[in-house]
Parts: structure tokens; sequence; C-alpha cells
């Protein structure tokens, strides 16, 4: 079921990390490397929050002197003194001013660290993919990996950004302010400070009581959004059966229960800003009556009593920060933990110390008493052993989860055989670098992946440093250049994303003129014409003739009709090679792969 994403309000639940000091310690490591960044970004930091606090505190003295110069007009003196506020006010200007600067610098810096770590993580987590083991992609949606290298680092990176300088701003705010309202009267100090365990009360009463209906609210999101998305992917089939009125109902109700939620949450985290701010108006009232009488006993000016309203509501304002970076900081815990635990996850080995070189070889291949299962105390494949030579065309046969496709993802070393080995011209397959291997073999699958570009991008993803030309020579060879000629823009005509501006059959040309280009030494080919029109498949017949002439081919087959000429054909049932050899001696057997055949032309006829 997909969850929806939404904007947090306060007193919503935060995804928490497993081990947050853990966690934040390797965050920190990972930062080491921008560490005088980040020292410049504190320095920074600190100096645009010292130059506003002590803001107040001078308009404070401008404010006084205005009220001394009435009180001297009324006297009969001077009355005010306009070239001194003018100083006082032009000091405040440069004051904000270089405020203003130096968070500009930090902001910058902090900007860069964060959008440095980001495109750090998202390589590395790219370079992590092509390194993980197949087993690994078994058990994890893509779904999954794909949120890592997204929502997970988008989070981290937006959270870093903000929280770290906040952190830094409010603490040195909360500090600086204590010391200034401190200076102006300690009495006035007290009683803002005693206002604040108020304001927490009030707030940790709240939390408590939305948190439950945020929970709520996240958890029907999620049931609303899945079922919208199922609804849309299967709209064909809700129709078919007239199942309209009951999809409906059943989001109505999930839709109620979001709206229940979600009203009661947002309504009482929208009751702690007038909460606070009414409490923190009684409190301006209070240092007001107490401003005005120390003034009156000469304790302090009148201005002080501008300055500490002014730094009592800039004392509150920090404690809130702080107290949203908290949650914050849960969240880039919770998001650096999952892209640490992706990074860390074990690796398959790339490259093996004196490989053997690929550009000699033949594409002799021998399974030598192989035994493999995914998991190693179920083996699926038991003491398997086959000779093929150059050139040779070996079909793997066999009912849906056989485990036919096993047997190519062995041979390409998506998996490790757990006995045995499997051999290319007598090199153990294991010998090889990875890639090396690889290069090796040329693959066309049932489905057909190409990708958003042009057709002839597409064709060269087998030999990018191909020409025009060989592309071209690839399409004839593959049956696809005549029809590639008859589309607007040729061979540069753009495929959209799915490539659905082309048929089936048409993608399956496609990517067997990529192979042919690709020009490997063994083959391994996924039948695919089961979806086509009969002319279609007479084409990608022909076309897949063309690609294994003179190559080593193992051919998955779904209609045995056509590997009747295979050199020799292996029988797969539950994993096992129960009957091998070529089509005459197998149906001379009278065994499984007999009735498949069999049964094949039963049913067409």
């Amino acid at each position: 079921m997909a969850r929806g994403r939404m904007r947090r309000g306060p007193g919503a639940p935060v995804e928490k990390a497993k081990d947050f000091k853990g966690t934040m310690k390797k965050l920190l490591q990972y930062l080491g490397a921008y560490k005088i960044s980040i020292v410049a970004v504190i320095i920074f930091a600190i100096g645009s929050t010292v130059f506003n606090i002590v803001g107040p505190k001078i308009l404070g003295r401008a404010t006084t002197e205005i009220f001394k110069g009435l009180v001297r007009k009324v006297s009969g003196g001077s009355g005010i003194d306009f070239t001194k506020i003018g100083k006082i006010l032009g000091m405040l200007l440069v004051l904000y001013l270089c405020s203003a600067l130096f968070s500009f610098i930090q902001g910058y810096i902090m900007t860069g660290v964060s959008q440095k770590l980001t495109y750090r993580m998202r390589k590395e987590i790219s370079e992590k993919i092509n390194r993980l083991p197949m087993n690994y992609f078994d058990k994890m949606t893509h779904g999954e990996v794909l949120s890592r290298i997204t929502n997970d680092v988008d989070t981290l990176s937006q959270s870093l950004n903000q929280s770290a300088t906040q952190v830094i701003t409010s603490v040195a705010t909360i500090i600086g302010v204590l010391i200034m309202m401190l200076s102006i009267s300690p009495l006035m100090t007290l009683t803002a400070l005693l206002l604040l365990p108020i304001s927490m009360g009030f707030i940790s009463v709240i939390v408590k009581r939305s948190q439950k209906y945020f929970m709520s609210q996240q958890e029907y999101l999620g049931h609303v959004n899945g079922q919208v998305e199922e609804v849309y992917g299967g709209h064909n089939i809700v129709k078919a059966f007239n199942k309209e009125q009951d999809v409906i109902a059943t989001f109505d109700k999930d839709n109620d229960m979001l709206y229940q939620s979600a009203w009661k949450s947002q309504f009482l985290s929208g009751m702690m800003m007038p909460i606070m701010q009414f409490v923190g108006n009684l409190g301006y009232v209070a240092e007001v009556i107490l401003g005005g009488y120390l003034a009156m006993k000469s304790v302090i000016e009148v201005g002080d009593i501008q300055s500490f309203i002014q730094y009592v509501r800039n004392f509150t304002q920090p404690i809130q920060q702080v107290a949203q970076v908290a949650n914050m900081l849960q969240s880039t815990a919770a998001a650096s933990e999952r892209v640490f635990e992706f990074l860390e996850e074990e690796e398959e080995e790339q490259t093996v110390t004196d490989s053997e070189p690929v550009d000699d070889l033949e594409g002799r291949v021998e399974f030598d008493h192989v035994h493999f299962g995914y998991n190693p105390d179920h083996i699926i494949i038991n003491d398997f052993s086959v000779k093929v030579e150059p050139g040779q065309k070996i079909a793997i046969v066999g009912p849906t989860g056989a485990g036919k496709t096993t047997m190519v993802k062995l041979l390409m070393r998506f998996y490790d055989v757990n006995e045995g080995a499997i051999k290319v011209d007598g090199h153990d397959i294991r010998d090889f670098n990875r890639s090396e291997l690889r290069k090796m073999f040329g693959m066309v699958l049932q489905d057909t992946w190409l990708f958003k570009g042009s057709i002839e991008e597409n064709i060269r993803y087998g030999k990018l440093d191909a020409t025009h030309e060989e592309v071209v020579e690839a399409a004839k060879a593959a049956h696809v250049h005549r029809f590639v000629q008859t589309l607007p823009g040729g061979y540069n005509m753009e495929l959209n994303e799915e490539a659905s501006n082309v048929s089936q059959g048409q993608k399956q040309l496609l990517t067997i003129a990529r192979a042919i280009l690709e020009d490997p030494k063994i083959l391994i080919l996924d039948e695919a014409t089961s979806s086509v029109d009969t002319r279609t498949e007479i084409q990608i017949q022909k076309a897949m003739d063309n690609l294994m002439r003179g190559r080593t081919s193992f051919i998955i087959a779904h209609r045995l009709s056509t590997i009747r000429d295979a050199d020799l054909i292996l029988v797969m049932k539950d994993g096992d090679i129960v009957e091998q050899g070529n089509h005459e001696e197998l149906l001379a057997k009278n065994g499984f792969y007999a009735d498949l055949y069999n049964s094949q032309f039963e049913r067409s006829a």
C-alpha cells in the first residue's frame, strides 16, 4: 500500500533511527571532509547572531535619548539631540548589515556543503547499485532502493541544511539574549523565565493529544493514496466486474476517517501558536508593568524596557526552533541510517587478481558438476554437467518455474554456484573480472528494454563507438531497417519513456539489432514471439537466426517447435536437468520432453 507524503505539522510523529548516536557519529565522520567549511559556517553564524543580539540594546539607547530629550524640552532645556540619535541609528544600521552579510555567507557555505554531501551520497549509491549481488534485489523492492537515492538523500540534504545552522544560531541566540537580559535586569529576567514552564506545559498537553491523530492521519492517507493508485492501475478490471460502487464505498470510508483525523490533528496543532502568543502577551504586560516600576525607581532606563521586550521575543523563538531541530535531527538520523545501511551492504567481488583475458576466447562452455540453490539449504540444481562446443545452439526448455532463467543467471555470474564450476574455454568464470566476463555475452530478453532516446542511440547501446553505417548494417541483419526508414526522422526518431510509440515486435527487433552490433561470442536468447503476430514472429525468427550464426547460443525456449534444430536441448523440471539430448533423441525416449512437445501440438490442434 502506498504511503502518502505530507507536510509535518507540530506534534506530527517523526520517523526515528534505530541507532541515533551511531548514525549521527557516522554522519559527522562523513561531514569531516568539509570540516573547514563547517568551521566557517559556525563562525559566521555566531557572528551574525551576535550582531543581531546587540541591536535591541543600542535601539534602547536611542529610545532613552528621545525620552530624555522630551523631558529636557518640557523642562525648558535643549530638547532632543538628533545628531546623537543619528549616530546611534547609524551604528545600528551597520550592525544589522554586518549580521545580514554574515548570515548570507554562512547560508551560502552551508548550502554548498549540503549539496556536495548530496552529490557524493547519490554518486556512491549509484555506484553501489552496480556492485550489489543480485540476491539483494530479490529481497528488496525497486521502490525501496529508489527511495534511498531520492527521498532519503533529499530529506538528509534539506534537514541538514536547515538544522545545522539553526542549532548554531538558536543556541547562540539563547545564550546571548539571556546575557543581555541579565545585564538589563535580573529581576525582569527571572519573571520572563517563569513563563516558560507555563508555555511548555500547554504545548506538551497539545502534543500528546494531537500525536495520535497525526498517526491516524498518516495511516489513512496511505490507505486513500494506495486505494486510488490500485483502482487507477486496474480501472478496466473495476469496470469489467461492475465494482465502481464498491470502490467508491471503500474510498468514502477511508476518506472519512482521514478527514476526521486530519482536522483534529491540524486543529490541535494550530492551537499551539495562539496559546503561546497569549502566554507571551501576558509576559509582555508583566514586563512592561515591572519595567515601568523599575524605571520610576531609576534602576533601569526607559529604553531598557523596549530592549527587554524585544529580547523576550527573541528568547522564546529560538527555544521553539531548538524543539523543531530535535525533530528534524530525528528525521536526519533516520534518513542517514537508511542510506548508510544501503552503502554498507555486502558487495559482490568485481575483480580478481591475475584475471583471465577474454579477447581470444572461442565460446566453449562447460558446466562441471554444478550444484546451486538460491538458499544454500535448498539446492535446486543437483550435479549438472554438460559441454558446449563453440557455435553450438543450446535450448533450455521446461514448464514455468522449472529454473530455465536460473541457468542463464549462473552463466552470466549474477549468482555463483554452490559447488562445481562453470567454465568458458577451460577457465572458471570466477577467474574473470565480472565486467570482462559479461562483455562475452549478448542478451535478448523477452522483456525488451529500450530507453528514452533516438532509435540509433538505442541500437548503439550495444557498442557505443559504432558508426552510423555499422548501426544500419546491424538493423538490416535484424530485419528492422525498412521499418525504421518509414518512421518520421528514421534513425533519429525519439522513443518515449516506455517506447510505447513502437510495437512489441519492433521493440524486439531493435534489441536484436543491438545484440548483433555488440558482436558477442556467446548469446543468451529468451524467445519472445508469444505476444506478436505470425508475420512479425517470422521476422524475429529470421533476425535471431542471423544473430546466432557462428555463435554459441543458449535459448530459453517457450515454443518447442522453434528449437527442433538445436544441437542440444536441456529439459528442466523443478530446478533439475531431467533430460538432455537433441530433438530426435528426446522424442525417442518418450519422456518428459516428449510429453511437453506433444501437449503443445495438441493445444494448437
